[in-house]
């Protein structure tokens, strides 16, 4: 708390018969300001909201028992995409694997929006199956690639080792290391 000094101030006079008056000193405890100082931190440390995690939303299809009530894919609306090492990404259109062409990541986008354009949106659907060569990041740059693309129905599949043999036998006509 605040006290005041009330100790005589050496009482020297300038002059006869003038009187000066005490000089009082003020000392301001601040204790009690640091506690309170500490208490408001403490307060708004325990109550605020840290930054949430942000992730991606996925539509998931629903899990049935029945495989006849699976969903039913068009040989014609099904674009494969296979990232690959060195950034590459490897596509077929339909469900032959033979057919399968050389992209990067820089021209993917075009060819993706090509085949959209070309197929009925309703049955659009792009099936992502990283080879064993991609990385990561690759995988998620895929990932990216469906939301600024817009492309609603899209699944990530294990690749088959028949479309691992056609990427590779690719890479090797492209010299790709």
């Amino acid at each position: 708390m605040a006290e005041v000094d009330t100790s005589g101030g050496g009482g020297h006079k300038k002059g006869p018969g003038v009187k000066k008056g005490k000089k009082l000193s003020t000392r301001i405890d601040l204790t009690p300001m640091v506690d309170l100082g500490f208490l408001l931190i403490t307060f708004f440390i325990f109550t605020t909201t840290m930054s949430q995690a942000t992730a991606m939303k996925l539509n998931l299809p629903k899990d049935v028992q029945d495989p006849n009530q699976q969903n039913k894919l068009k040989e014609s609306a099904a674009f494969t995409v296979m990232p690959s090492k060195a950034n590459q990404v490897y596509y077929y259109e339909g469900l032959d694997p033979s057919k399968v062409q050389a992209s990067d990541f820089k021209h993917i986008r075009d060819i993706i929006l090509d085949k959209k354009r070309r197929t009925d949106p309703k049955d659009f659907m792009v099936i992502i199956k990283p080879t064993q060569d991609a990385t990561y990041k690759n995988t998620v740059d895929m990932l990216d690639e469906m939301k600024i693309d817009a492309v609603d129905r899209y699944a990530l599949v294990d690749i088959t080792p028949d479309e691992y043999k056609f990427v590779s036998a690719t890479e090797q006509a492209n010299g790709v290391k």
